[in-house]
């Protein structure tokens, strides 16, 4: 039975997640635990639990006499986060390019080719996807459990942001040079350079998105 209540609680807490990163569940709005429940077939008990993960992982915030509420990133926030994600995936290209194998680089090849190609074609959902595959191959190359959980965690919350930083005028093209930067780097098998280069990528990553944000701000005020 023990077995049972833990994966349902995960499994409500997948489901929860979910909603909440394809914008059914928006920042700051209220968790109705009732209408949850009802919504979801289940109990108060493995809500809670449920609820409960989602706040160390940081998606949501309890508040005493008011309830759960889906968290809201700041702009301090994002000053705080991409600092650390940018040592903690400059460590893993470190790594990488130290361990990669002749298959592991042809592997990153074809998908920074594709990245490439989508970069070049303007198709910016498709560019995140190879994207998100070559942070991924990256981080697998790094072969570091506890980087690579750091690094999930820290994601979570930037993907509660909703980011959309290749919007920003002249970034995909930017992006698409640091990648390649990064993955010169890893071939020739130059760790203290990988790293360097991803650090700057994600650096500049949270400087894409506060020209964004302030392009934004002259619109609404115009």
């Amino acid at each position: 039975m023990r077995v049972v209540h833990h994966s349902l609680h995960n499994d409500v807490a997948s489901q929860l997640r979910a909603r909440i990163f394809d914008g059914q569940l928006p920042p700051g709005s209220f968790l109705d635990e009732v209408a949850l429940c009802a919504q979801m077939s289940i109990s108060r008990t493995p809500l809670r639990e449920a609820l409960k993960v989602l706040t160390a992982e940081g998606l949501i915030r309890h508040e005493p006499r008011r309830g759960c509420f889906v968290n809201e990133v700041t702009e301090q926030d994002l000053d705080d986060i991409f600092p650390v994600i940018a040592l903690l995936e400059g460590r893993c290209a470190f790594d990488a390019a130290r361990h990669a194998s002749d298959a592991d680089l042809q592997a990153l090849e074809v998908w920074h080719q594709r990245l490439q190609t989508h970069a070049q074609a303007g198709h910016i959902n498709a560019y995140y996807e190879a994207n998100f595959a070559i942070h991924e191959a990256i981080i697998q190359l790094a072969d570091n459990k506890w980087l690579a959980q750091a690094i999930a965690d820290l994601r979570k919350i930037l993907k509660l942001a909703r980011l959309q930083q290749l919007h920003a005028p002249g970034r995909l093209a930017q992006s698409l040079s640091e990648h390649q930067a990064v993955f010169a780097a890893i071939q020739a098998r130059d760790p203290e350079a990988a790293e360097r280069a991803m650090r700057n990528h994600l650096l500049q990553q949270r400087e894409a998105l506060r020209d964004l944000a302030r392009s934004q701000r002259r619109v609404l005020t115009a």
